[in-house]
Parts: C-alpha cells; sequence; structure tokens
C-alpha cells in the first residue's frame, strides 16, 4: 500500500506526491489561550485552551485567505487524516523552515495536532499551504 493510499481528504494529489513524500495541508491554525497540565501518571491531564484564528483574503475574489502569524506557537491541524498501523516520519516542509517557522518532527500513526513555531518576524500563512510532510520510516 502506497503513502497516498493511507491518507484520505488529500487536496490536489499531484501536486502533494510530487517530490518525496506526502505533503500535509493547513486547515487551522489554533492559538494557545490557557495552559495545559501534564502530571506523572496522567490522571490530571488537562488540554491546553484554544482558539481557531480567522483568515483575511487579500483579495474578495480570492477562493483563499491567510493567517499573519506573530512570533510563537500555535497548534495547527490539517485538512488531510492518516489511516493504517505502521508509523511514518512527519517532518517540516523545507519551505516551512526555509521562512524560520518548524514543528517537530514525529513518528505517527495519525495526524495530531502539531505545534507551529513561528519567527520573530512572523509568518504569512495561506489556507490549504504545505506545511508538512509525511514519508515512510
Amino acid at each position: 500500500m502506497s503513502l497516498a493510499d493511507r491518507v484520505d481528504g488529500i487536496v490536489h494529489e499531484r501536486t502533494q506526491t510530487a517530490g518525496p513524500g506526502l505533503d500535509l495541508t493547513v486547515d487551522a491554525v489554533h492559538a494557545l489561550t490557557a495552559p495545559g497540565a501534564i502530571d506523572f501518571g496522567g490522571g490530571e491531564l488537562d488540554p491546553a485552551e484554544t482558539t481557531p484564528l480567522d483568515t483575511v483574503k487579500n483579495d474578495p475574489d480570492e477562493d483563499y485567505g491567510w493567517w499573519t502569524l506573530s512570533p510563537g506557537t500555535y497548534l495547527v491541524t490539517y485538512n488531510e487524516s492518516l489511516t493504517g498501523e505502521e508509523p511514518v516520519v512527519l517532518q517540516p516542509r523545507d519551505a516551512l523552515v526555509e521562512r524560520g517557522a518548524s514543528h517537530p518532527t514525529l513518528h505517527v500513526r495519525r495526524l495530531p495536532r502539531v505545534p507551529l513555531t513561528v519567527p520573530e518576524a512572523g509568518l504569512h500563512l495561506k489556507e490549504n499551504a504545505r506545511v508538512s510532510t509525511l514519508v515512510e520510516r
């Protein structure tokens, strides 16, 4: 089974599979608004509170808007979802890293919300931008 067979919600398969692996696209960006909690035994795990951020269109005729992100950490969700039991590697795309932003490289069986770190200069991020890549281990 190919990696593309394990991913649902692909926006544009030819573009997302053009390089090594399969690129993932941003569906939503969430600001962290209150801290979560982690304890030793796991009985007091509380998620961080988040608020989804709105996009702004530069032109009303555009199909997609932009998030203007200030420096800090956000949680991103993807348009795509992953199935299957074999773990794959989720890593930031070079285009993201070259703009000073990043997220951790993870070994995943499902696609979690991923912390996106934005540099001091900020980041303009368009809806459906390809920010991550899945590759087989």
